[in-house]
């Protein structure tokens, strides 16, 4: 296993397992494979385990698991504040210490706040005693490092990063993602500050293995690699030296073997020039299918109604190359879990959006699409439910 550092030199696996996708057997989690997994990967020098609050009995189930094996020293846990469901300072300590048992440990070496999305939810968190909180937390030992986890475009994610003093910070990021969410721009940001960043969703929860067109597993194939397309979407993130840890959803032996197989071996500077032009082929592959030729650029940003434009064609595009229901789950998450939701049917077709757009495209017309697919009654429910958490939380 390769080792990478953190903001303090601490060593972490440049492979992390994330716990959002354990092994299930009639419902629930089976605990059988999942602490077979678990076990073997720490074995084999995994130390950085991620989980969350909503997760799913995922915190409970790697507790349960460290302690019986008696693997708690040997790991880093990383959980998250699900700061959405908090109105109080109290509700945010009952909550942690609700993880805390779950987890069965006194301390986290990592916490994050969970899908932090813009600057007024931090400002709202801030006015609930939150950085006096985390001061007390870090002094008592209880929380080693905090950071926040990401899903949104770059210029909000670069905010973020500067309005506090983070130890770490985690954002979607994959070949296919270099120029989405907080891409490319946002990691180099981060990591200039000395933040170390973790990578979620590298394969895109295994749509860049399991749902690649032909033609991108051809371009793969014809490469003479003998690559998986999953080593080479790991290969492409660990070939970059601002890249921390890579959180991958394992839940088979045979992929824990593949991926730390692969982490032991991946080495920054690795990827050559042909390397790059294969990634590009099969990124041209893919998106050949796409509805919006949005590249993320931002340019059509700030809007008036707060629609996040890009984060709405990107989700949009997914609906029509990936899964469905996977698109409407990163839609919803997007667009309502701020303080000021950011959602397509926000837009008053004003245009100022259009004057800017390098790429040409008729945004409204688009956001039109997006609102019509995407913006599902499950969606208007979950708006509606969280307008009045808000307004009564």
């Amino acid at each position: 296993m390769q080792y990478r550092l953190d903001k303090y030199g601490n060593q972490l696996s440049a492979l992390g397992f994330g716990c959002l996708r354990f092994p299930q057997k009639n419902g629930k989690i089976d605990m059988d494979a999942t602490r077979e997994q678990i076990r073997l990967a720490v074995e084999r020098g995994v130390n950085y385990f991620d989980t969350a609050y909503v997760y799913s009995g995922s915190e409970a189930a790697l507790g349960e698991i460290l302690e019986s094996e008696g693997l708690r020293d040997r790991v880093n846990i990383a959980t998250k504040l699900p700061h959405y469901l908090i109105k109080s300072r109290a509700a945010l300590e009952r909550m942690f210490q609700e993880e805390l048992k779950r987890l069965r440990t006194d301390h986290v070496e990592y916490y994050l706040m969970h899908m932090l999305c813009d600057l007024d939810t931090w400002e709202h968190l801030k006015r609930l005693g939150i950085e006096e909180w985390i001061a007390q937390k870090k002094a008592s030992g209880q929380i080693g490092q905090i950071g926040f986890s990401y899903h949104g475009s770059s210029d909000m994610f670069c905010r973020l990063v500067d309005v506090y003093d983070w130890d770490f910070c985690q954002i979607q990021y994959n070949y296919l993602d270099e120029h989405a969410q907080a891409g490319r721009r946002g990691l180099h940001h981060a990591a200039a500050k000395g933040i170390p960043v973790i990578i979620m969703e590298p394969l895109r929860g295994g749509k860049l293995v399991d749902l690649l067109p032909r033609e991108a597993k051809a371009v793969f194939a014809a490469s003479g690699k003998g690559w998986t397309p999953a080593q080479w979407g790991l290969r492409w993130l660990w070939d970059q030296k601002e890249v921390t840890v890579i959180l991958s959803g394992m839940n088979s032996v045979e992929m824990v073997n593949e991926n730390i197989d692969t982490a032991c071996d991946a080495r920054v500077g690795a990827f050559g020039e042909a390397e790059r032009e294969i990634i590009a082929k099969a990124v041209a592959a893919i998106n050949a299918s796409v509805k919006v030729g949005c590249t993320g650029c931002g340019y059509c940003q700030p809007c008036p109604k707060n629609v996040d434009i890009p984060g709405a064609f990107a989700a949009y595009n997914r609906y029509h190359t990936e899964s469905k229901k996977g698109a409407r789950k990163e839609y919803l998450k997007c667009t309502l879990f701020r303080k000021n939701p950011t959602a397509a049917g926000n837009c008053i077709g004003c245009g100022k959006c259009e004057k800017h757009c390098p790429q040409g495209i008729e945004i409204r017309k688009e956001l039109e699409n997006v609102r019509r697919e995407l913006e599902t009654p499950v969606f208007r429910l979950f708006r509606g439910v969280l307008k009045v958490f808000r307004i009564f939380g």
